[in-house]
C-alpha cells in the first residue's frame, strides 16, 4: 500500500492497534500486518516517531518492561485516546459512505 494512502489515518491505526490491549512497538507493526492481511507494512522509523507524538497528545502511554532479558517499552491507550478513537471511528464511517456513495455505480434505472 502507498504511504500517500494512510496520510492522515496513521494515528487512527495506531490507536486502533492497541484497542483493550498494550503491546511494544515491534507487536503493533505486527498487529497492523496482521489485521490489514499483509497490506500495512509500516516501518519503525514512521510508528515509533507517531507513537511517541501520541504520546506527548496524551492519547497513549508508555512504560517499560523487561521481557526475556531485554528493555521493551509498552503502549496502551488513555482515556483521552479511547474517545479519540471513537470520533476518529465515526469520522471513518462517515468518510467511506459518503465516498462509496460517489465510487459505488448506480443500479441500472428499471
Amino acid at each position: 500500500m502507498k504511504a500517500d494512502a494512510l496520510r492522515g489515518h496513521l494515528d487512527a491505526l495506531l490507536l486502533a492497534s492497541l484497542d483493550g490491549r498494550e503491546l511494544h512497538g515491534y507487536a503493533i507493526i505486527e498487529a497492523l500486518q496482521q489485521r490489514s492481511g499483509g497490506a500495512l507494512d509500516l516501518p519503525t522509523g514512521t510508528v515509533y516517531p507517531a507513537l511517541r507524538r501520541l504520546e506527548r497528545a496524551g492519547y497513549v502511554h508508555s512504560s517499560w518492561s523487561t521481557v526475556g532479558g531485554r528493555q521493551r517499552r509498552t503502549y496502551r491507550l488513555t482515556h483521552s485516546g479511547v474517545q479519540t478513537l471513537q470520533a476518529e471511528r465515526r469520522a471513518w464511517r462517515e468518510f467511506t459512505t459518503a465516498i462509496e456513495g460517489v465510487l459505488v455505480k448506480p443500479p441500472a434505472p428499471a
